[in-house]
């Protein structure tokens, strides 16, 4: 997907392409006031007071059709430079530019202006409008002045402009595509999750089917783990102030956390991240080096307030389940359990077929001072551990300076969506840092005690954003061994107590080897029931027909396919029961 702040002859055009809908909506609505019309990467917007007028599709048909009467006239774009004063003048009866301008330093102010429409703007601009003739509005929705919640709800209009037909149709196509995969959509009309805003905005509540998914990722991880040694745990959802400080979290993270809860003299935060209670847990008792590697591993429900506007369904919540370890060794330790964690990564994602994906060695950027512990013998040592282990693997990385973890270097795995922008998946971080304040130690092999080193690492990253990612890759066709209902069996006739009996029979034999099966014997026709499996994504439907009564066999359809195939019932349960265990994608 294009990233339009990043192209800057889109962002010209479509910062130009802000300006013509500005005009249109001026020539609809006389009394409209504009605040501002940014170019952002997924196009352009505009917030505007409309006093008691709504936005909705009909006034969004009327804006296009103005706009396009504009491009059509063809008018210049011409800049204009004033003063402060005489920009104050020009915009005295509108609250909006007057607030933007008082907040201007002194001197040259720039404007734009095409035929009956002048705004404020630093440019630059295209040189005539009709070259925006190429736009479409994309949507709209409410926006508080500044992003404050205590100031007025304006509209806000978004939109996109390309330079061709061609290109504007091509984008268009790939938006439709992501409304199909969006994870938000394939979750509604699975029946994964939820959202209420009674319940609270990025507070996703799971559905039996959602939650199915859940622990099926839950139970894979922790197998996976188990068998590498790691030691799972439970630890409480908050923990007091103090143990934030004491870690740094506080100083670094503090505005990204819920507000602290005053009870009995004590301050308690909901917890954003686990690794302070996880060196509480390696601190509990003494460790010989023998001990070490420990890796302390669990499913761990984190709370962070992020900004309503990047909420997104369960790719991005207040509330979200970490995948979440800490492996505590000794240094001669940090290269194989290094190179350990990336094998296990990559191993993870060929179990899901990912193979779109970058790997970044995150750094710390030397001259931030405040952002990063102070130690440069430390942050050399770590990057130059982190690197060796890469090169000697063979791995392939880009380096990105600044955007280390606080307390160390760290390899980020960043996917590529089958649409939007690359975001990290799995994180393995190197941390000197946190042992030390938190004061671990062991018992080294001359019985001397030692500090040991941390990796912090998560493999599925949160469950909830790995499952959003896997229904938006899939559009929801989830093997079968994660499916929340794996076969659905459907009698053509709910009526017809042999085919009923058969169909019980069916059921039964697939719940024995534990396959999720329902049995939908609603007096509904059969067209629709199978329809309605679609949707639902069920990787196989069962039709019981009196043939396959008579014959004890099953009539099956994959998901996504028009064929039917027709096995004797106990091969159909050997074939799926093999799948399952396969974990064998379709």
């Amino acid at each position: 997907m294009v990233n339009f702040k990043e192209d800057e002859r889109l962002t010209t055009l479509n910062h130009s392409c802000a300006h013509v809908m500005a005009q249109a909506v001026k020539h609809l609505y006389p009394h409209a006031k504009f605040w501002v019309g940014p170019v952002v990467k997924e196009g352009f917007y505009y917030d505007i007071d409309l006093g008691n007028d709504v936005v909705n599709d009909e006034v969004i048909a009327a804006i296009e059709k103005e706009m396009k009467k504009i491009c059509k006239e063809g008018k210049k774009i011409y800049r204009r430079e004033v003063s402060k004063a005489e920009a104050m003048e020009m915009f005295k009866d509108d609250e909006y530019k007057l607030d933007l301008i008082s907040n201007l330093e002194d001197g040259t102010i720039t404007c734009y202006e095409q035929g009956d429409f002048t705004d404020l703007c630093r440019g630059p601009h295209v040189d005539n409008v009709k070259l925006c003739r190429n736009f479409k509005l994309l949507r709209h929705s409410g926006a508080y002045w500044k992003g404050d919640s205590k100031n007025k709800v304006l509209q806000r209009i978004y939109g996109v402009c390309f330079p061709t037909k061609e290109e504007l149709e091509e984008h268009l196509q790939l938006l439709e595509e992501a409304k199909e995969r969006d994870h938000r959509k394939i979750g509604k009309d699975m029946q994964l999750f939820m959202v209420d805003d009674l319940v609270g905005r990025g507070l996703p509540m799971f559905l039996p089917k959602g939650y199915t998914v859940w622990q099926e990722l839950e139970n894979y991880i922790k197998r996976k783990e188990r068998k590498l040694g790691y030691l799972h745990v439970m630890t409480p959802c908050v923990g007091t102030v103090n143990l934030y400080k004491t870690s740094g979290h506080w100083d670094h993270y503090k505005d990204n956390m819920f507000p602290a809860m005053e009870m009995e003299g004590e301050s308690f935060v909901l917890r954003p991240m686990n690794c302070p209670h996880h060196m509480m847990i390696y601190a509990n008792k003494m460790h010989s080096y023998k001990d070490l590697p420990i890796r302390i591993a669990e499913i761990a429900h984190d709370f962070r307030f992020e900004a309503s506007g990047t909420l997104k369904g369960i790719e991005r919540g207040r509330h979200f389940c970490q995948n979440d370890s800490h492996i505590f060794v000794t240094p001669d330790q940090i290269e194989e359990e290094f190179a350990g964690v990336v094998k296990l990564i990559f191993d993870t994602y060929k179990d899901f077929g990912i193979t779109d994906y970058r790997c970044v060695l995150s750094l710390r950027d030397p001259e931030d001072k405040v952002k990063y512990h102070d130690d440069d013998e430390m942050w050399n040592k770590a990057e130059n551990a982190l690197r060796k282990v890469l090169d000697d693997i063979g791995i392939d990385y880009t380096e990105e300076i600044g955007e280390a973890a606080f307390y160390g270097p760290k390899l980020d795995v960043n996917v590529k969506p089958a649409v939007g922008n690359e975001y990290t998946l799995s994180t393995c971080q190197l941390d000197f840092c946190l042992p030390a304040k938190f004061d671990l130690k062991y018992i080294d092999k001359d019985g001397e005690k030692k500090t040991p080193v941390v990796l912090h690492r998560a493999i599925l990253g949160s469950l909830d954003r790995f499952m959003a990612y896997i229904l938006e890759e899939t559009k929801g066709n989830l093997p079968t061994w994660l499916a929340p209902v794996q076969v659905r069996v459907m009698p053509v006739k709910t009526d017809n107590e042999e085919l009923m009996a058969y169909a019980h029979k069916v059921v039964d034999a697939l719940d024995a080897i534990d396959v999720r099966v329902e049995l939908d014997d609603r007096a509904e026709k059969l067209g629709y029931r199978m329809r309605e499996g679609q949707v639902q994504k069920v990787p196989y439907l069962l039709v019981i027909g009196f043939n396959e009564a008579e014959n004890g066999t099953v009539s099956y359809r994959l998901h996504g396919e028009a064929d039917t195939t027709v096995l004797p019932l106990d091969e159909f349960v050997q074939k799926i029961d093999t799948e399952i265990k396969t974990m064998a994608h379709k």
